[in-house]
C-alpha cells in the first residue's frame, strides 16, 4: 500500500492539517509507504497567474518543509516508510531555472513528480486547473476546448523529453489534468491518440505514471487522472504506476483508490528515488 502524491500544510492552497495527521491516517488506512510531494517553489521570474498566486510553496519555506518532512520521516521510521518529495512544475520557457532548482534540492529528495499546471498562450501563462470559470476563459483564449487539450498534452510530452538534469523527476503527475472540468466543458475529440503518445514517451524514457485518484472526487471530472483505460494500457506496457491521492488535507487520503484498484494494479518502483540517474 503506497501513496506517492500527498500535499502538506506547506501548500498555500491546501489545508492546515499537520503532517502527523496525514501520517496517522495513512497508517490507519493500511498504508506502508507514503510520499509527501509538496508543490516546489516556482521559478523566481515566473508570475503565478492564479488570483491569489498560491499555486506553490514560497521559496523561503522550502528549507523548513524539507526539515519538517525529514523529521517526521525519522519519528515514524518504525511504523511507515515516509519519502521526502516535491511536485515540480514543468513550465515551457523555464527549463533552465527548473534544472538549477533540481540540482540544488535533488540530493535531499527520496521521491519527486513532474507535473503540468500552466500553459503559455498569447504572451501569458494560464493555470488550467484553478476553477471552471478560469477554464472557460482559457477556452476563449485558445479558441476551442480541443486546442486547450492539444496544448496541454503537447506540454506534457515536452516535459517528458525536457533536459532537466540528473534529478529530473521520472514520474509524470496527473497526465490528464486538463479533463478536470470535462463535464462542463466536454472535449468533442476523445484525444486518445494524444494520451497514448504520452505513454509512448514515458515508455521510451523509462518514466513512471502517477495513478491519480483526485479526479474521481472532482464533480466535473469523476474519473482518475488518467482514465482507467489509459492506466490499463500503461500496465500492459509495463510502465510503473504509483497510486497518488493528491491529498490536500488528511481526509483526502485514499480518495479514488478503491475504484481504481478494481481496474488496475499499481506497481511500485522497488523503492528507488523517482528521478533519473545520470546517463
Amino acid at each position: 500500500m503506497r501513496d506517492g502524491h500527498i500535499h502538506t500544510p506547506f501548500c498555500p492552497h491546501g489545508s492546515s492539517d499537520p503532517l502527523e495527521r496525514y501520517v496517522e491516517r495513512a497508517i490507519a488506512l493500511g498504508y506502508t509507504d507514503i510520499s509527501f510531494t509538496e508543490h516546489a517553489p516556482l521559478p523566481e521570474r515566473f508570475i503565478d497567474p492564479t488570483p491569489e498566486r498560491d499555486s506553490a510553496m514560497n521559496s523561503r519555506e522550502l528549507e523548513r518543509y524539507l526539515a519538517a518532512v525529514s523529521d517526521i520521516k525519522a519519528r515514524y521510521r518504525n511504523d511507515i516508510t515516509i519519502r521526502v518529495g516535491l511536485e515540480v512544475d514543468f513550465i515551457p520557457g523555464f527549463e533552465e531555472e527548473t534544472a538549477r532548482m533540481l540540482d540544488e534540492v535533488g540530493p535531499l529528495l527520496d521521491d519527486s513528480i513532474l507535473s503540468v499546471h500552466f500553459l503559455p498562450c498569447r504572451g501569458q501563462y494560464v493555470c488550467i486547473d484553478y476553477s471552471a470559470d478560469m477554464f472557460a476563459h482559457i477556452i476563449r483564449l485558445f479558441g476551442s476546448v480541443e486546442r486547450v487539450h492539444r496544448a496541454y498534452y503537447e506540454t506534457v510530452r515536452q516535459s517528458i523529453r525536457a533536459e532537466l538534469g540528473r534529478y529530473k523527476p521520472k514520474r509524470i503527475g496527473h497526465m490528464t489534468l486538463v479533463r478536470k472540468f470535462q463535464r462542463r466543458f466536454p472535449c468533442p475529440e476523445p484525444m486518445t491518440e494524444w494520451m497514448v503518445a504520452i505513454l509512448d514517451d514515458i515508455e521510451r524514457f523509462g518514466g513512471e505514471l502517477d495513478g491519480n485518484g483526485a479526479g474521481l472526487a472532482k464533480p466535473l471530472c469523476l474519473e482518475p487522472y488518467p482514465p482507467t483505460q489509459i492506466i490499463a494500457e500503461a500496465q500492459r506496457r509495463g510502465i510503473p504506476i504509483v497510486y497518488g491521492s493528491d491529498a490536500h488535507c488528511a481526509a483526502d487520503l485514499h480518495q479514488g483508490r478503491d475504484a481504481m484498484d478494481r481496474g488496475a494494479l499499481f506497481v511500485d518502483n522497488g523503492g528507488a528515488p523517482s528521478y533519473n540517474e545520470p546517463k
